[in-house]
C-alpha cells in the first residue's frame, strides 16, 4: 500500500536534484518525411493494418519538430530544470549507416540551444525503439552487424551534441526492443521469434558497451553516460519453492539478462537454464561481456507497475499477457511455466496497478545490490488516465497528482534511506503516440488536442511545475 501521506511534515528533495519530463522522437516529433528522414520500423509497423489502435501513426503526432521553441517556452513556464529527449535514427543517418544528414542533426542542435537558453539541462537518449527500417531490412537487432552501426551513430550525434549535452542514455528499455519487438510482435518490428528475441537482447548488451566507448571517444570527459532499464519489480504469489523460482526466471528474463552483462559482465547462470531448450546462447563471442560491462556514470530507471507471478499448472501454460496488452506470443522465452496474476490495487486506464512501494523497492534494490555508488535517475513513471478537457477549458487530473505525489515520496524515502537519486522524469511531458495503442491512452502533464494540436497544461503539470520551482512536494489539491 502507498505510504500515509502527513499533511504537515514537507517532503523536501536535495537542492540539485532535477526535475524533468521525459518524450521520444517518433511520439512526438511527426515530421516523418522531412529534411531527409526515412522510414523507421515504427512508420512501417504503424502503417500495417491491424499493429496500432485505429491504424493511427507518428506521422504527425503532436508536430514537436515544428513546435519546439513553443514546448520548450511550456517547459521554462512549468518550472522544469531538465528535459529528457531521443534522437530520431533514421533523421540522422536515413540508411542506419554513414554519413549524418546535417539537416537532421541541425533540428536537435537548434532544440538543445532552445534548452540552454531557457535553463533546461538536455538529456539526450540515442536509442528509443524507432530503428532504421533499412537496418530491421538487413537482420535489425537479431544480426550482429547492429552492434557496429549503433556505435558509429552513437560517435556522429556524441560528436555533434556533445560539447552542450551532458547528460547521455545510450539505450530505452531494451527489453521492449528485444522482446515485445522480436518476441511478442506487439511492438515493432513486430516479430514473433523467441531465439531472435534472446539474440537481440544480446546485440543490445554488446551495442550498449560500443556506444558508451564511442561516446566517450566524442566527447568531453564530464560527461554523463548512463542506460535506461525497466527492470521490473518481480513478485512471487506465494513463497513457495515453485512460485519462488517462476519469480527468478522472470527476473532473469526481465531484469538479469541487461544489468547483468551491462553491470556485472555476466549473464545470470539461470537464464541460461531457462532458456536451454531454445538456444545454446552461441552467439555469445568471446569479448563480449566485457565489451557491455563499460564503465557507466550513472542508471536510468524506469518504472510503472510491478509483477506478480507464480508457477503455472500444466492445463495453464500458454500466451501471457506481457505488461503492454495481451499477446498471441509470449515476451518470456523459456518461461511457459509461469503464470502472471493480477495485482491488487488501483489501476491505471493502462489497467497496471498503482503501487509506489515497487518504485522504492527497485531504488533500493540497485542502490544497494545491483549498482552500489552509482548515481540513480527516475527516468520514466508517470500514468495514463481518461483526461477531458472541462466547460471551463481546464483538464483536472487529481488522480495524476496523487499518483506523482505517492511515488515522489517514494523516491525520497529511498534518498532518506542512503539511495543517491539525483532526478526524476515524469512520462510524459505531454499527450503523444502511445505506440501500439495510439493517441487512445494520455500520459502527458500536458493535454493535447489532436484536431488542433493546442496544448494545454493539466492540474498536474502546474502541480509538478510548483515541486520542480521549490524542491518540495505541494499538497494534492494544488492546481492551476
Amino acid at each position: 500500500m502507498p505510504e500515509p501521506v502527513n499533511p504537515v511534515t514537507p517532503v523536501t528533495f536535495p537542492p540539485a536534484f532535477l526535475w524533468g519530463a521525459a518524450t521520444s522522437a517518433y511520439q512526438i516529433e511527426g515530421a516523418v518525411r522531412e529534411d531527409g528522414r526515412t522510414p523507421s520500423i515504427w512508420d512501417t509497423f504503424s502503417h500495417t493494418p491491424g499493429k496500432t489502435a485505429g491504424g493511427e501513426t507518428g506521422d504527425i503526432a503532436v508536430d514537436h519538430y515544428h513546435r519546439y521553441r513553443d514546448d520548450v517556452a511550456l517547459m521554462a513556464d512549468l518550472g522544469l530544470n531538465s528535459y529528457r529527449f531521443s534522437i530520431s535514427w533514421s533523421r540522422v543517418q536515413p540508411t542506419g549507416r554513414g554519413p549524418a544528414i546535417q539537416r537532421g542533426l541541425d533540428f536537435y542542435r537548434r532544440l538543445v540551444d532552445e534548452l540552454l537558453e531557457k535553463g533546461i539541462k538536455p538529456a539526450v537518449t540515442l536509442y528509443h525503439w524507432d530503428l532504421p527500417q533499412e537496418l530491421e531490412d538487413a537482420g535489425g537487432w537479431p544480426e550482429r552487424d547492429i552492434v557496429h552501426r549503433f556505435a558509429e551513430y552513437a560517435r556522429i550525434v556524441g560528436e555533434a551534441l556533445g560539447d552542450r549535452v551532458e547528460q547521455w542514455i545510450t539505450l530505452n528499455e531494451p527489453w521492449c526492443t528485444a522482446f515485445l519487438g522480436y518476441g511478442s510482435g506487439v511492438h515493432a518490428p513486430g516479430r514473433t521469434d523467441p531465439v531472435a528475441s534472446l539474440r537481440a537482447a544480446h546485440h543490445l548488451n554488446v551495442a550498449h558497451g560500443l556506444g558508451v566507448a564511442a561516446l566517450r571517444s566524442a566527447m568531453p570527459a564530464r560527461n554523463s553516460i548512463a542506460v535506461s532499464l525497466n527492470s521490473s519489480v518481480v513478485r512471487p504469489v506465494t513463497n513457495s519453492p515453485e512460485d519462488l523460482a517462476a519469480a527468478r526466471r522472470i527476473d532473469d528474463l526481465a531484469s538479469g539478462v541487461f544489468h547483468g552483462p551491462m553491470l556485472h559482465g555476466a549473464y545470470p547462470e539461470t537464464l541460461f537454464t531457462a532458456t536451454s531448450s531454445l538456444t545454446d546462447w552461441s552467439f555469445v563471442l568471446d569479448g563480449d561481456l566485457a565489451t557491455a560491462n563499460q564503465p557507466l556514470d550513472a542508471l536510468g530507471l524506469n518504472y510503472y507497475t510491478p509483477t506478480l507471478v507464480g508457477a503455472a499448472d500444466a492445463d495453464l501454460k500458454g500466451p501471457r499477457a506481457d505488461g503492454h496488452g495481451a499477446s498471441e506470443h509470449s515476451p518470456w522465452p523459456g518461461a511457459d511455466d509461469v503464470l502472471f496474476h493480477q495485482t491488487p490495487g488501483e489501476r491505471t486506464e493502462m489497467d497496471w496497478t498503482i503501487d509506489p512501494t515497487g518504485l522504492h523497492e527497485l531504488i533500493m534494490r540497485y542502490a544497494r545490490e545491483e549498482a552500489p555508488g552509482l548515481p540513480l535517475y527516475i527516468t520514466e513513471n508517470g500514468a495514463a488516465y481518461d483526461d477531458k478537457m472541462d466547460a471551463d477549458g481546464r483538464v483536472h487530473d487529481p488522480e495524476r497528482i496523487a499518483y506523482l505525489h505517492g511515488h515522489l515520496r517514494a523516491v525520497r524515502r529511498a534518498i532518506a534511506e542512503g539511495a543517491d537519486v539525483r532526478g526524476y522524469y515524469l512520462w510524459s511531458l505531454m499527450d503523444n503516440f502511445e505506440w501500439a495503442y495510439g493517441y487512445g491512452k494520455r500520459f502527458g502533464a500536458v493535454y493535447v488536442d489532436y484536431a488542433t494540436l493546442t496544448r494545454t497544461p493539466k492540474s498536474s503539470a502546474y502541480w509538478y511545475g510548483q515541486a520542480a520551482r521549490t524542491g518540495a512536494l505541494p499538497p494534492l489539491t494544488t492546481s492551476a
